[in-house]
């Protein structure tokens, strides 16, 4: 190939290669053409060679050595050579190359040049890769043709002076004259570059927002004569008279709008003229009205207007392109808390969707669905959401689980059927469960003292039937060891009688203990249920401590730390066995002791309410010494101390075998947990708990926890301190913030300051909200007390 072929020529050749090795020596010949071309005094090809320059950079090979060309092509008198080297601008150089400030000086001179088209060719390069001193040196140049009398050249402009608002958003009110005179234009090219750059000075300077919302009669007046124009060839997509402008001057009536009573009412008319006249059969039309009921919902309209936007996005649910359905179900989920008797008119299409093939459809229609649920609604739908449980996709099956277990706490009709909803769900997706469900159903449990034996049969049914589930395993083995006695009388009303044998509890107890689908935690549920079932049954008693000492040398250090325990219970401390595996009392989920599964002070009567100190003095009776050993304790007899007591604190009957240990750990809960909360926005809340402090380091924890109705997911905390001080950070407790403070993410950290000086810490937090991502970093100045100072 000749070093002069034309670039259709050069095309040919490069598409025609077989290789990519031919292609890059065809390309690489041509290039050393075009540098031989370049470095020649007067060449008049200069321009073909440049455009062919621009086909190879197209292509991803480097053509960085054409940039001083482009330089020279702009600054030559003739069009077609500066069309090309603009083009050459635009696209081999940006703000970071110290050769687009040699530009600068011709982009001025041809911005007051004769011809538009030579205007339009530099309002075009300023526009596309102006740099902040460009713009600040050009910016009275496109004020001034702002004001000129060729709308081809105010629409050039405009949509410059939005580029360098952007770049030098101090330069916005530079423009505000001219942007608001812009508006008496009849071009729509024109009166399109006008909305966006008002748009654009609203959204970068607060403070114009009263300059601009006298205008909003005039954009009213604008979008009234594109709704009720005729049919104009020249601006018609499907029916819809230029959709483009529409949809702008909507989103600026949006911001002019919001929070202004005023504004709110000169458009209120227009609103519902555009959103009753509006043919939404076409993808023009929806999204005019898409963007209709987002301005609707966020000014200070009228409540029939906003049930008449809620109406649109319910025939949106109803079109046959998904992502029509999609963009309503989020538009409907921003506004359900605000509107939910309106939006729960459409809760049977909402339903609909949960049965579409797209997996971000499902999604969209399973959290709305979860926000439509209410005490009037909890049945009919709850059997909805159930039957999508048994068939929704893996990747929707814990959230789905979540948030009908939230939505059964918060809407039950009864405990009864509270607790049928919550097996049904362990039954199902038990595997999907998170692990603060499983305590927060036992408290469930416990509380229906009248449904214990409904329970404990339907639990024992359950874990016979399928073992694999370990959620539902672990309520089971709970329930079983608690409320062993009345599974074996066989004398539940409300269940078909079947009798249960004491072989046949241990027979699936042992079950789940050999089971290699069972985890560690669920071995230990199955191991404290055998253990407690020893009070409980009286004819298999030997069965029980044999399968108890085999896991005495359990790999598993938990499992084998329980069962030592138990033997010892056994062998040695045989006579209070049973005071110490009778049956739980209610938990109080209520009390300070009892927070996201864990254990809960006992409700019982406090007789000493009225004592503000009590003083223990005595000694610990034998039968408690006894168990203080089997805990690890110390064979020295308890000094004298005084204990605050707390609020709920038990007060245990005086026989009870371990009373004066209750005595003894009453009242803990009294202690104050200091901490301070270092950031609470968008529903979530962060808290700073000192653990521990010394003289030379702090170890604290991150407490994280979220109030909104949907989980927040991929949450991360990440910290940084000066460099004279040492960080570790602990792995987290989980990335899911669960709905409702339904539990809580926290994450341990250890500085260590040896030179002592004052500790700072800051956080970024990032976590995924409503299908957005949001980063926040916040700054800790000062750590709480320690409560072990």
């Amino acid at each position: 190939m000749s070093p002069s072929v034309r670039l259709q020529e050069m095309i040919r050749v490069i598409r025609s290669a077989r290789t990519q090795c031919e292609e890059r020596g065809v390309i690489q010949k041509e290039c050393a053409a075009i540098r031989a071309q370049f470095r020649q005094a007067d060449n008049g090809g200069r321009s073909h060679n440049l455009a062919k320059l621009l086909y190879v950079h197209m292509l991803g090979y480097p053509a960085h050595f054409g940039q001083m060309e482009c330089v020279r092509l702009i600054a030559s008198p003739r069009y077609s050579e500066k069309r090309v080297g603009y083009l050459g601008a635009m696209m081999l150089l940006d703000e970071k190359q110290d050769a687009s400030l040699l530009i600068t000086n011709s982009i001025k001179n041809d911005l007051s040049h004769s011809s538009p088209y030579v205007q339009s060719l530099a309002l075009c390069t300023l526009a596309c890769m102006g740099s902040a001193e460009m713009c600040r040196d050009l910016a009275p140049e496109i004020d001034r043709l702002l004001k000129t009398a060729n709308a081809y050249i105010k629409k050039k402009a405009a949509l410059c002076a939005v580029h360098i608002v952007r770049k030098v958003p101090e330069l916005a009110e530079l423009f505000n004259t001219a942007a608001r005179s812009l508006l008496t234009e009849k071009n729509h090219g024109v009166l399109h570059g006008a909305v966006v750059l008002i748009t654009e000075l609203c959204e970068r300077n607060p403070s114009a927002l009263p300059h601009f919302r006298k205008i909003v009669p005039d954009l009213v007046h604008i979008m009234k004569g594109l709704v009720m124009s005729g049919y104009s060839p020249e601006h018609n997509v499907a029916g819809i008279s230029d959709p483009f402008l529409q949809v702008r001057i909507l989103r600026l009536l949006r911001i002019l709008g919001r929070n202004d009573d005023e504004a709110s009412d000169a458009m209120n008319d227009l609103l519902a003229q555009v959103a009753t006249n509006t043919d939404s059969s076409k993808t023009a039309g929806s999204a005019v009205l898409y963007e209709t009921v987002l301005t609707i919902m966020d000014i200070n309209s009228e409540c029939g207007l906003r049930i008449l936007a809620v109406n649109i996005l319910g025939r949106f649910l109803l079109s046959n392109d998904r992502n029509i359905r999609y963009v309503s179900m989020m538009s409907l989920q921003k506004i359900v808390q605000t509107d939910h008797n309106a939006v729960q008119r459409h809760r049977g299409t909402i339903v609909d969707c949960l049965k579409d093939q797209d997996a971000s459809v499902k999604r969209r229609a399973l959290e709305l669905s979860l926000a439509l649920v209410s005490a009037a609604n909890i049945r009919s739908l709850m059997k909805e959401l159930l039957l999508f449980l048994s068939c929704c996709p893996p990747e929707l099956r814990a959230q789905t689980a979540s948030g009908i277990f939230s939505a059964a706490e918060r809407f039950a009709p009864s405990q009864r059927w509270h607790i049928d909803t919550a097996l049904h769900v362990l039954t199902t997706a038990g595997g999907d469960v998170r692990d603060e469900m499983v305590p927060s159903l036992i408290q469930l449990i416990t509380t229906a003292t009248e449904l214990h034996c409904y329970t404990v049969h339907k639990l024992y049914r359950a874990l016979v039937a399928d073992i694999s589930q370990q959620s539902l395993v672990q309520v089971a083995c709970w329930c079983i060891g608690e409320y062993g006695d009345l599974l074996l009388r066989g004398e539940c009303e409300e269940t078909e009688p079947v009798q249960v044998t004491e072989d046949d509890v241990l027979d699936a107890l042992e079950t789940v203990l050999q089971s290699h689908m069972s985890s560690p935690a669920t071995r230990g549920f199955a191991l404290t249920a055998t253990m407690k079932l020893s009070t409980r049954i009286s004819r298999n008693v030997d069965r029980i401590r044999s399968i108890v000492s085999i896991y005495g040398s359990c790999i598993d250090v938990e499992l084998q730390q329980r069962a030592v325990e138990y033997n010892a219970l056994f062998k040695k401390y045989d006579h209070m066995r049973a005071a110490v595996l009778e049956r739980m009392p209610v938990i109080d989920r209520s009390s300070p002791g009892h927070d996201n599964g864990e254990p809960a002070v006992i409700q019982a009567p406090d007789k000493t309410k009225n004592n503000p100190v009590v003083t223990l003095t005595q000694e610990p009776t034998n039968q408690a010494r006894d168990l203080l050993d089997l805990l690890g304790g110390s064979d020295e007899p308890a000094q004298p101390s005084t204990v605050q007591p707390a609020p709920a604190a038990p007060v245990p009957d005086s026989g009870s075998a371990g009373g004066d240990l209750l005595d003894l750990l009453g009242g803990l809960d009294s202690i104050p947990d200091p901490s301070v909360t270092v950031y609470e926005q968008n529903g979530v809340t962060v808290k700073l708990r000192c653990d521990r402090q010394t003289d030379v380091g702090v170890t604290a924890t991150l407490v994280a926890s979220n109030t909104t109705d949907s989980d927040i997911t991929q949450f991360t905390l990440q910290a940084a301190v000066p460099k004279c001080v040492q960080l570790q950070m602990r792995a987290p407790s989980g990335d899911v913030l669960p709905a409702r403070g339904a539990g809580q993410v926290t994450q341990t950290v250890h500085l260590n300051n040896p030179n002592k000086v004052s500790l700072r810490m800051r956080v970024r937090l990032s976590y995924c909200s409503g299908g957005s991502t949001c980063q926040d970093t916040v700054q800790v100045d000062s750590f709480p007390a320690s409560a072990s100072h």
